[in-house]
């Protein structure tokens, strides 16, 4: 009896002990939940009402508790507008981070995003410029800025400046290269010219696969296969992912009658961008020329196929644009 008494009084213990541990517990957690929403609302508040400096250290800590995604959404803008807004701009760097990891998809988290990352670069441009004025960077950084705006012949002048500076400067080269390439109507000495560029990049460079695929074209475009076979088989080498190396490889061997040769290139092209008409086209050719009939008929009905969903695209596409001007031409638009 004794026994069964010691037993009975452990068991009661146990029920009566067990709840108000659990209530405890609970107790707990809910006043840590409660201590978080009195920080995030106090953050919330103060950035919302323009005291950032002193929002800003809350807002980071709050983010780093709460893991309701609609507040750590509001918190993270909250304190890039603050960080963006009240120059403390590289403060904006942990919110942006929290925005691409949590909000990769979010039109409202991409969009306050651009204008900081916008705003970002133009501060360290205006940094760069102070800091350094006569450096080889703030060329360059003109020039890119040029070539944005389609003055090539500007940016090409920024680039002879900065080979005037380092002659030896990877990269360069190329660019001014591009630059000449890019005007509406290059004239034959601009080709010329941006040869000439891209060559004098590979001797500088001789893993500069752009050059290699640019000088692989410009042979091409001339009628000189052998030199934009050499230049493209040598892209592909340098870069097997470069999907446009190998589809111009393939053309190149079309073009010299080595349609057995062409043929890898252009399967390996075909893998890359299975919607591409132009390469089912080439394939076919190869295919063709290597006596593959069956082959080059296939490849024939996908460019055929392919040509004509590219087309149904472009439609919808032009006619959406066309919709969108007619709504903003509209005069309840004005």
């Amino acid at each position: 009896m004794k026994c069964m008494r010691v037993v009975f009084q452990r068991t009661f213990l146990l029920v009566i002990l067990l709840p108000v541990g659990a209530s405890t517990q609970v107790s707990g957690a809910q006043a840590s939940k409660t201590i978080q929403q009195n920080v995030s609302q106090k953050a919330v508040s103060l950035a919302e009402s323009g005291h950032c400096a002193e929002a800003l250290p809350l807002l980071k800590h709050a983010l780093r508790e709460t893991t309701d995604r609609d507040v750590k959404k509001r918190l993270a803008l909250d304190g890039l507008h603050c960080a963006m807004a009240h120059d403390t701009p590289y403060d904006s760097l942990d919110f942006l981070a929290v925005l691409n990891r949590d909000f990769p998809h979010d039109p409202e988290a991409l969009y306050a995003a651009t204008h900081a990352y916008s705003d970002l670069s133009m501060r360290s441009s205006q940094d760069l410029a102070r800091e350094a004025p006569f450096s080889f960077q703030v060329h360059e950084l003109n020039a890119e800025a040029l070539e944005v705006q389609g003055r090539w012949e500007e940016a090409a002048r920024e680039y002879r400046k900065i080979l005037d500076i380092n002659p030896m400067l990877a990269g360069i080269h190329a660019r001014l290269g591009r630059a000449l390439l890019s005007k509406p109507h290059p004239s034959p000495t601009d080709v010329e010219q941006a040869k000439k560029s891209f060559e004098e990049e590979l001797e500088i460079d001789p893993r500069n696969t752009a050059a290699e695929y640019v000088l692989g074209q410009l042979a091409a475009d001339s009628g000189d296969f052998s030199t934009a076979i050499r230049h493209f088989s040598r892209a592909t080498e340098l870069d097997t992912s470069f999907s446009e190396a190998y589809l111009g490889l393939g053309t190149a061997l079309n073009s010299a009658k080595r349609f057995s040769e062409a043929i890898p290139p252009l399967e390996k092209y075909e893998k890359m961008a299975p919607d591409s008409p132009t390469g089912h086209y080439q394939l076919a050719l190869a295919y063709a020329g290597a006596g593959r009939r069956e082959d080059a008929n296939r490849e024939a009905a996908l460019q055929r196929q392919t040509s004509a969903e590219l087309e149904a695209v472009k439609r919808k596409a032009a006619t959406a644009q066309e919709k969108q001007q007619s709504l903003d031409s509209s005069p309840e638009q004005k």
